[in-house]
């Protein structure tokens, strides 16, 4: 049984915003200026919000390329006392982003993590679907070849409210594998570039979003939000 006592974190989880940057907590800003280290997903992006806010600390890479390679040297320092913050691009770190593998070494290795509430895009795009939100699948990205098929029609067969990520060049292609296997009437919501200047939700049949976004070119990040069978 894991216990968290008066012990102090050696790793904080810090939500950074999805698009809008005045969407931070107080909190995370206090976080991100108290910890020795700032792991970054892009130390390029991160640095943009960390100055919009004045805040000067190190940051090094912590991304899918690397994180097996790194990961052993930030663990070790972090046990001789270092503290350190976990950023992704845009939204909660280990939500279809990296986080995962240096969260659950940190907890093997007796350490403490702390996971702060805060930005999440599909939280916003599920919640203005329209769609029911007492229960719900979050799918993250399909794969994009091999099983992408069968977790279509799976998604098609689902009960309950599906959500996804998808890329703005792969959502016209989604729609159409989709098309097939659901019923004319089935809804879908589909949010793009949340909390920016160009915000888009666009809801109707799967028939309608898909003629709406095959006459334009699509940009940003993309939420889909599928409502379930025979709902």
């Amino acid at each position: 049984m894991d216990t968290q006592g008066s012990r102090k974190p050696s790793l904080f989880i810090v939500p950074t915003p999805i698009g809008n940057l005045a969407d931070i907590t107080l909190r995370a800003l206090d976080v991100l200026r108290q910890v020795n280290t700032i792991l970054a997903e892009d130390t390029r992006t991160s640095a943009t919000l960390l100055r919009h806010y004045q805040i000067e600390k190190p940051l090094q890479s912590f991304h899918i390329f690397n994180e097996h390679k790194v990961l052993r040297g930030f663990i070790d320092r972090m046990k001789k006392g270092e503290v350190m913050a976990l950023v992704s691009d845009a939204g909660t770190p280990g939500i279809s982003d990296p986080g995962f593998l240096i969260i659950r070494e940190a907890l093997t290795e007796g350490l403490m993590v702390e996971c702060l509430p805060g930005p999440t895009a599909f939280v916003p795009a599920l919640v203005k679907s329209g769609f029911p939100t007492d229960r719900f699948v979050f799918e993250g990205f399909l794969p994009h070849k091999k099983g992408r098929q069968t977790a279509i029609k799976q998604i098609a067969d689902e009960e309950r409210v599906v959500v996804l990520y998808e890329s703005p060049h792969r959502l016209v292609k989604l729609l159409e594998q989709l098309g097939p296997f659901v019923d004319a009437t089935r809804r879908i919501s589909v949010s793009r570039e949340l909390t920016k200047v160009f915000e888009e939700t666009v809801t109707g049949t799967v028939a309608e979003v898909l003629l709406h976004f095959k006459q334009k070119d699509v940009k940003g990040e993309i939420v889909v939000v599928i409502d379930g069978k025979g709902k």
